[in-house]
């Protein structure tokens, strides 16, 4: 076994050289269990996690962000005329219905994702692992343009702690989730760093991607090994004749081997028994009344078109144009937050999913017009699919009257 060992070792070396990430442990390197694990939360409305003002990003919701764009979503679903994968869920196992970070690249490159990572330790060692997959589908996107990610770590002045170029996230026929790590030690007295992902990759068409479950964990050395004392000799004695004195052996000097750096890595047994996670705690929800109210809905008279009951479950929304496919593109709000930016209107749907139930008892979609196409006005047609119910809604809108259409728990 020594031939595949030297030959990993020599890839790892030149990965290195290369600045690409090496994914052996290092040596006399134990993992302990995450101490920070950010796996995006579980709802559409969680805060955002990005704390820094990104130049190149914004975030909305929903399951198709276009370009230069991010959103917090469980799962994709027929994006961009079936260009991505399908995407059922996040890569967190067991997490039903948790959130991926799903970002549609910006042509112009740049941070997608900045968020100070505490609870650390000064003067130790950690890992800091994470999970991507290229959502766009080989041959079918219109072109292989792959995203070329790095993250980096610096102190909270700025000072750079470690570096590292994942490189081509290339596509695939399967979506397939994809592991990049990397280890860096935390300066003495500092108790927290800063977590950078940026793209590098310069235009939109297939540089599209999803990140989840990003992990710190602690590098600590195995514990020493103690060499275990002989057993003593028994010594047999009679009643008659107090037998003749037998010279004993001095006791050998325990000897203690401690592993260093420099010292040959001891191996140790993998334990075999799942230790469960303390999750990180998630933001709470923002409540809907809290958030704004854009400038577009303001300014513009908003009518109601279409009031629709209906009963707990999933809405499936689909916006497609009305007639002829004359160029026109909207954007939606749902209950203040815009979903859908600037989109084109065509026989192919818009898709946009909510959940109704006793907590998201009440929506509202705002639709709004960007032009007016070819023919005046901006009509669509907003079809609903509530469980084995049906909706059809006729939209139109203009640079002057948006639409709203509700929705209401059925009481």
């Amino acid at each position: 076994m020594k031939a595949p060992t030297l030959r990993y070792t020599l890839l790892c070396a030149l990965f290195v050289a290369q600045m690409h990430l090496c994914f052996a442990q290092p040596a006399g390197c134990t993992l302990k269990d995450p101490v920070v694990q950010i796996d995006f939360g579980r709802s559409a409305d969680v805060d955002d996690f990005n704390t820094a003002s990104l130049s190149n990003y914004d975030r909305i919701l929903g399951s198709c962000p276009t370009d230069g764009h991010y959103t917090y979503t469980p799962a994709t679903y027929d994006c961009f005329r079936g260009d991505w994968f399908t995407i059922a869920q996040d890569h967190t196992p067991g997490d039903v219905n948790g959130n991926m970070l799903l970002v549609n690249a910006s042509p112009s490159g740049g941070v997608f994702f900045s968020r100070p990572i505490r609870g650390l330790t000064g003067g130790r060692t950690y890992e800091v692992a994470l999970w991507m997959i290229n959502v766009c589908r080989l041959h079918i996107c219109c072109s292989s343009l792959s995203p070329t990610i790095s993250f980096q770590l610096s102190t909270a002045s700025g000072r750079k702690l470690a570096s590292y170029r994942i490189g081509d996230l290339p596509q695939r026929t399967t979506p397939q989730w994809r592991k990049f790590a990397g280890m860096f030690t935390v300066p003495a007295g500092e108790t927290a760093v800063m977590l950078t992902l940026l793209n590098s990759t310069i235009g939109g068409c297939g540089n599209d991607f999803a990140v989840d479950d990003i992990t710190f964990r602690e590098c600590v050395p195995p514990k020493p090994v103690i060499a275990a004392a002989p057993k003593k000799k028994p010594i047999t004695t009679t009643a008659q004749k107090p037998a003749a004195a037998k010279p004993v052996a001095a006791k050998p000097k325990e000897k203690t081997s401690v592993a260093t750096t420099a010292d040959k890595p001891v191996a140790t047994t993998p334990q075999r028994k799942a230790v469960a996670v303390e999750p990180v705690p998630q933001p709470q929800l923002r409540p809907v009344t809290a958030v704004p109210v854009p400038a577009v809905l303001r300014t513009r008279a908003n009518p109601l078109v279409r009031q629709i009951e209906t009963g707990e479950g999933e809405l499936l929304i689909d916006l497609y144009d009305n007639g002829q496919i004359d160029g026109d593109t909207v954007s939606v709000y749902h209950n203040n937050r815009q979903v859908v930016a600037a989109a084109r209107l065509t026989q192919t749907p818009i898709r946009i999913k909510v959940r109704i139930d006793a907590d998201n008892p009440h929506h509202e979609l705002i639709m709004v017009a960007h032009n007016l196409g070819s023919i005046p006005p901006n009509t669509s047609l907003m079809i609903v699919t509530a469980g084995e119910e049906r909706y059809q809604v006729h939209i139109s809108s203009s640079e002057q009257k948006n639409a709203k259409v509700v929705f209401e728990l059925k009481k």
